[in-house]
């Protein structure tokens, strides 16, 4: 063999050695909705109910128009009910706590008891312009940012206050033990209790939208225009999903930890993928 055909073969062996150390996960198509859900732009898992909670904007992503809802979907993909919570305005990011629904409604978060199958109470958010996404943290404390206002609003006991100031396009948000994580156009942060700013990883597409977290330290993170990537608390990541060419958005997407199922909405394509995270 001859020494420039050797270098290549060794080359060859160190590109793919390479590839199959960094492309470590993937995603596997399990199923997906009929398309009658109405511009889906949030997914949400419940694994108590063992049912999705899907935010349905219904018309406009800004109009107070009434318009939107929650529908309620099987983990098998059968939409169970559309319009299981009605008259909302644009809902986006959910979260939950016990029997109550958080959902993101432009300027309030709206308080859904779950049992009631009602809205129970309205949190008036000052000065925000475009709530966006919702988590909840193990005390109840809710967080809501507003990608408008580039702020996230903290909510406890029925009250809403500024948490954090100046994040660019604030969007997903995911707490967890007494962290924030908060997506922030193509980059993922974290707010420890106090309030301290961390970069974990940049270089995403500059629309990320929902976050979760798979283990200690690594995430999926998706982003509205169509790419879902595996996130690692050292800035690695990897992409997972790429519908752009497709014209199929990635919205904020739920995540089934138990079974490793990642639930994608698609926003304009009116439906939710189910896919197996391996």
């Amino acid at each position: 063999m001859k020494r420039g055909s050797m270098k290549l073969m060794l080359f060859a062996v160190v590109i793919s050695t390479s590839a199959n150390l960094t492309a470590q996960h993937s995603l596997e198509k399990i199923w997906q909705t009929d398309s009658t859900l109405k511009v889906p732009e949030s997914v949400l898992y419940d694994a108590v109910a063992r049912v999705l909670y899907v935010a349905n904007i219904g018309g406009s992503p800004e109009e107070k128009d009434g318009n939107g809802s929650i529908a309620k979907v099987g983990l098998d993909g059968h939409i169970i009910d559309n319009y299981w919570i009605t008259g909302l305005d644009a809902p986006k990011g959910m979260g939950l706590y016990k029997n109550l629904l958080y959902v993101a409604n432009i300027t309030e978060v709206v308080v859904i008891d779950i049992d009631k199958t009602s809205i129970v109470q309205r949190i008036p958010v000052e000065g925000s312009a475009f709530l966006n996404d919702v988590t909840v943290d193990s005390e109840g404390v809710v967080y809501v940012s507003d990608s408008r206002s580039n702020r996230v609003h903290r909510i406890a006991n029925g009250t809403a206050t500024v948490f954090l100031e100046n994040i660019r396009n604030a969007n997903g948000v995911l707490a967890v033990d007494r962290d924030l994580y908060i997506l922030s156009d193509g980059r993922l942060l974290r707010a420890d209790a106090d309030m301290k700013l961390t970069t974990l990883a940049e270089g995403m597409d500059g629309s990320t939208d929902g976050i979760e977290m798979v283990i200690d330290d690594e995430f999926i993170v998706s982003c509205w225009s169509g790419i879902v990537y595996y996130v690692k608390a050292n800035g690695s990541k990897e992409v997972l999903l790429d519908t752009r060419d497709q014209g199929m958005n990635s919205a904020d997407i739920g995540y089934d930890e138990e079974n490793r199922i990642l639930y994608v909405p698609t926003f304009f394509k009116n439906s939710v993928f189910a896919y197996q995270l391996k």
